[in-house]
């Protein structure tokens, strides 16, 4: 069985600054970084379709 999920912490103080400065930084992604995850993306939706393509031909062979 699974644990329950616990409460998010808050922050107080100087962690609660550090985190929101760290938040507000711009991060730089290498296009090739961007590139691979385009292309995981992709693969994913394309496994979801044809999953939902098999669901679909199973519900209709079954009636």
């Amino acid at each position: 069985m699974a644990r329950p999920i616990r409460e998010t912490p808050i922050l107080f103080g100087e962690d609660a600054r550090r985190f929101e400065e760290r938040m507000n930084q711009k991060r730089t992604v290498p296009q090739e970084e961007i590139d691979r995850i385009k292309k995981h993306y992709e693969i994913v939706m394309r496994w979801f379709e044809n999953g939902k393509k098999y669901e679909n031909e199973q519900r209709t062979s079954k009636n």
